[in-house]
């Protein structure tokens, strides 16, 4: 199959328990999502994230763009300006970007890492 669909990525339920997330001395976040595979370009991670509130650094350090579906939050990236996010917002991110999640209202995301 050339094109795949996630079909209502805002309401689609059944994702999969991907554990937590936080800082010690934190509220760990809980976090679900579904990968999607696409045939021949399988070392591109895509799919829906969704986390619950709470704090953690990011851990990524390949590339990222992230639409929000909804949600709301801030990332501070180290050493830079604290950004605010909501549902409908969008977000790139270069390779090896660290920083501080904090989620105040549960985010769910489309997700691309290179």
């Amino acid at each position: 199959m050339k094109v795949q669909q996630i079909q209502q990525s805002v309401q689609l339920a059944g994702l999969e328990d991907w554990g937590t997330a936080g800082l010690p001395g934190t509220e760990p976040a809980r976090v679900t999502g579904r990968q999607v595979v696409i045939a021949g370009a399988e070392a591109i991670d895509t799919g829906v994230f969704e986390c619950s509130p709470g704090t953690y650094r990011r851990s990524v350090k390949e590339a990222e763009v992230m639409h929000f579906l909804a949600g709301s939050g801030s990332f501070t990236p180290d050493g830079e300006a604290t950004l605010r996010f909501k549902g409908g917002d969008t977000m790139f991110f270069e390779a090896n970007t660290e920083g501080l999640w904090q989620i105040d209202e549960t985010l769910r995301k489309i997700y691309v890492i290179f």
